[in-house]
């Protein structure tokens, strides 16, 4: 007996993981350029303890 019909309520569940996938895809890129904006920037330095 084959399983293959897929439930309707599936269906569901994988748009909305899909679409929560994206969110969270765009949210690691803006927060990874974010990054890379700030330490290429040329003020970016590693503080040492005589910057205090």
């Amino acid at each position: 007996m084959s399983l293959s019909k897929q439930h309707e309520l599936h269906k569901r569940r994988f748009s909305r993981n899909l679409g929560l996938g994206l969110v969270l895809a765009a949210f690691v890129a803006l927060v990874f350029g974010l990054t890379v904006a700030k330490v290429s920037n040329e003020d970016f330095a590693i503080p040492t303890q005589g910057d205090q």
